[in-house]
């Protein structure tokens, strides 16, 4: 049986990993957080405290206008998380302070790279930071009561110009977080867990790692599985969940039952999935490294450095295969070439609105809350790079034509 037809396909090679500051190619999260139910499995704002209860154990989440800090939002802590383990583990100093690249974090997470994810990244560093939690689960040898957030802050740079990406952003997580993170309460996780297409798998993966780990097999009640999980769905609708998750066979690490008449879950530990997608033995070395990053500095734009062009090298070698190379020196000289080219082309091929007044007039009906029109510019051109940057006869007719649809799709009937 194929256990990987329920996932997203991967984007990125799993490698990636090795080339960011992530050691290993591991992803590390908190096991307070795998434990009780910190975050929305909504897809949808949601703005209402809620309160959980387990034993002694309690949590309040209180979420700020935006809504609650949501389990995809989560992601952003999970990546801060596993770089500082990662520096931890090469004995350097840490603090709570992460600089994170945006490009990275999106490949780390197996999302998207266009316009619309590095918007989506923001709107999630805004949940973090509005989030707040009380809680009396213990840290360390500390018991927290009081109220905190995930992050104490966030900043972020963006690219000026008719794009407007998101270069970096840097986060300050909570006394909380990091004192979880140096009481060494941390787990790995699975590079599928991302893989994961709907909220209640994630969270169901996540409390089969926090209780069964790397045992041969762990079981607990669907009533108090539905209870951790924070779901808000009915029992029932759970129970339709967890039948499906039995049914496709494809949470990473765990194969899950479902007693017939006992309603009882059980997590049988499958160590075959670690066995998939093996690294390659070796990654290509520049045999002369000085001297060629004197000849691709002319395909270096303002922003790039050698370090990050080698990183995306790498990349773009896994994903074709990790072919042989008789000459890694040239091969990486053709590959910034060829990438400055494309990049001259798409920046000087940006369609521009023949009657931007007018057109910009035309596209205000269509503004989504919060927008502005030039918001709307920067969607559609990344829209039409996404594309394949296709000849356009009459750009203003595409552009109101991108806005129609964004809108409709935004407001269905």
């Amino acid at each position: 049986m194929d256990d990987t037809k329920g996932l997203i396909p991967e984007k990125y090679s799993q490698h990636d990993l090795f080339i960011c500051d992530v050691a290993d190619a591991v992803i590390k999260d908190l096991m307070p957080q795998l434990e009780h139910p910190f975050y929305s499995l909504s897809k949808k704002p949601e703005t209402t405290a809620r309160r959980y209860e387990h034993g002694e154990n309690w949590v309040e989440i209180v979420p700020a206008y935006k809504g609650a800090a949501t389990i995809y939002d989560k992601d952003i802590l999970i990546y801060a998380i596993s770089q500082i383990i990662a520096k931890q583990n090469r004995g350097e100093q840490t603090s709570k302070k992460v600089r994170i690249n945006s490009s990275d974090l999106l490949r780390f997470t197996n999302r998207g790279t266009s316009g619309r994810d590095y918007m989506a990244l923001q709107d999630s560093l805004d949940r973090l930071d509005g989030t707040r939690i009380r809680t009396n689960i213990v840290t360390g040898d500390e018991s927290q009561w009081d109220a905190f957030g995930l992050i104490d802050s966030a900043s972020t740079r963006r690219k000026n110009g008719i794009d407007g990406r998101l270069l970096w952003c840097e986060i300050t997580i909570s006394d909380w977080v990091y004192n979880a993170i140096q009481s060494k309460e941390v787990l790995t996780l699975h590079r599928d867990y991302f893989r994961l297409r709907k909220p209640i798998e994630r969270r169901i993966y996540e409390i089969a790692r926090k209780h069964c780990g790397t045992k041969k097999s762990f079981k607990i009640s669907l009533s108090v599985l539905h209870k951790k999980s924070g779901s808000r769905s009915s029992l029932r609708e759970f129970k339709r969940a967890v039948k499906n998750t039995v049914k496709t066979n494809h949470l990473p690490d765990y194969i899950v039952e479902l007693g017939e008449f006992d309603d009882m879950v059980t997590f049988n530990n499958r160590t075959e999935w670690w066995k998939k997608h093996q690294p390659p033995s070796e990654y290509p070395l520049l045999e002369t490294p000085e001297e060629t990053a004197l000849k691709v500095e002319p395909f270096l734009s303002s922003e790039d450095t050698i370090e990050d062009l080698t990183k995306e090298w790498v990349n773009y070698w896994i994903d074709s295969g990790c072919p042989t190379l008789k000459s890694p020196d040239r091969a990486f000289i053709g590959f910034c070439k060829a990438r400055f080219i494309r990049a001259k082309q798409t920046k000087d091929a940006h369609p521009l609105l023949i009657s931007p007044e007018e057109t910009k007039q035309r596209a205000e009906q269509y503004l989504l809350p919060g927008e502005s029109v030039d918001d709307l510019i920067k969607q559609w051109v990344d829209f039409w790079i996404d594309s394949g940057c296709p000849v356009l006869k009459a750009p203003d007719g595409a552009f109101i034509g991108f806005c129609k649809n964004r809108f409709a799709c935004a407001n269905p009937a």
